[in-house]
């Protein structure tokens, strides 16, 4: 059965841990970067009882650790494997990218002349708090519910329904963006430039951001990965 042992993190663990007070934060480091840069491939198993014997300490500090990965959707638990490093596919991303640049602007071109105050002023208040957040979970569920509220007046279930799921399938690699390489502010300008659009009744506008929206981040994330 596969262990964490064969990896060489020992340069990592040198380079991380003068930076880190507390051991979660360390280790929570000293993994995130193994993973991004590929020392720890897709799919590796990370065994909590390894981890700690590699780390010289407890599990307690590693299994937070792990969790703390998993919503950076750095790490994925899987049943009867335990933790092991996500695997995270620049085709993948890309699929899921073309899929919402055509589904979102069709759904945002029937919302858009049924939506009223209440709507953009919810839209609003989702961007001010994405201002402010810097739990990954937290900022992927305020991202769907701020294009949600947005599409949920198209009066087209199948077609919101596909959208949600695809926007689901998309916050992931939100999230792991957010671990590699920070929340980038550029997708609130973009959000900020939509909801404008939005506001003002113009369709065309409206849908040209979302579809650059989806396409800048894609292609932020796909030179990431292909730069490894």
């Amino acid at each position: 059965m596969p262990t964490t042992k064969p990896f060489d993190l020992a340069p990592v663990i040198e380079r991380v841990r003068p930076r880190f007070r507390t051991a979660t934060e360390f280790v929570e480091a000293v993994l995130r970067e193994a993973i991004l840069n590929g020392t720890i491939p897709a799919g590796a198993p990370l065994r909590q009882e390894d981890l700690a014997a590699l780390f010289g300490m407890s599990r307690m500090p590693v299994r937070e650790a792990l969790r703390q990965l998993e919503a950076r959707a750095l790490v994925e638990f899987h049943p009867h494997r335990g933790a092991v490093a996500a695997e995270i596919s620049a085709e993948d991303s890309a699929d899921i990218g073309a899929i919402r640049a055509a589904l979102e602007p069709a759904a945002l071109r029937l919302s858009l002349p049924h939506l009223g105050a209440e709507d953009f002023a919810l839209a609003g208040e989702l961007l001010a708090e994405m201002d402010s957040v810097d739990d990954p979970g937290r900022l992927g569920e305020l991202n769907r519910r701020f294009h949600m509220t947005l599409y949920a007046r198209a009066d087209k279930p199948r077609l919101l329904g596909l959208v949600e799921q695809h926007l689901a399938a998309a916050d992931r690699y939100l999230r792991f963006q957010c671990g590699a390489l920070g929340y980038n502010p550029r997708s609130q300008d973009d959000h900020r430039t939509l909801l404008a659009a939005c506001r003002a009744g113009d369709a065309d506008a409206a849908c040209a951001a979302v579809v650059q929206h989806i396409e800048r981040a894609g292609e932020q994330l796909t030179a990431f990965l292909r730069g490894r």
